[in-house]
């Protein structure tokens, strides 16, 4: 296991698609246990693998309380067949530095996905569960939940994160 970096807005693969998983190898394996050591030290709970430069339809989810035993999801080749219901809530990102928002989701999706060995699972998730899915399936289809923000709300976004790149880069 090792830590990757975070790659963080504005770089490109954050915003392409993702290429579906047809290999289910050690090399997987390995790719999921790097993601998991990311998203924990982020502390986070949900990365996408294109969070850490692959553009690879993978995902991980940990939505346990901190002071419980954790529980690793592992969603290959993600997607939402169904899905109903409204909620809005405050919104972060591991990849959008130091900005939140209320974004709108379902309040209920069912998903179809592969684990980590290719086997093929369903199941629907409900509340901030579902939330966390949404918003890591916006990643493997090259979305920031900014993306889902007012065209105003968005603008001020990119002119405060021009202004951060800037200081950064000076």
């Amino acid at each position: 296991m090792a830590k990757r970096t975070i790659v963080t807005d504005p770089m490109p693969v954050l915003k392409e698609p993702t290429r579906p998983i047809t290999v289910f190898n050690e090399e997987l394996h390995n790719l999921v246990a790097d993601m998991a050591e990311t998203m924990y030290d982020a502390p986070g709970v949900g990365l996408a693998a294109n969070q850490i430069a692959v553009p690879l339809q993978l995902v991980v989810i940990d939505i346990t309380p901190k002071e419980e035993e954790r529980e690793l999801i592992v969603l290959v080749n993600p997607r939402i067949v169904e899905a109903e219901g409204e909620q809005c809530d405050e919104e972060g990102c591991l990849s959008v530095v130091d900005y939140t928002a209320t974004v709108k989701r379902f309040e209920k999706v069912r998903v179809m996905a592969q684990d980590i060995d290719g086997a093929p699972m369903q199941f629907t998730a409900e509340g901030f569960f579902a939330r966390v899915i949404q918003h890591e399936l916006d990643h493997l289809n090259g979305k920031l939940f900014v993306d889902r923000l007012s065209s105003l709300k968005r603008t001020l976004y990119r002119k405060r994160r021009k202004k951060q790149l800037q200081k950064e880069n000076a």
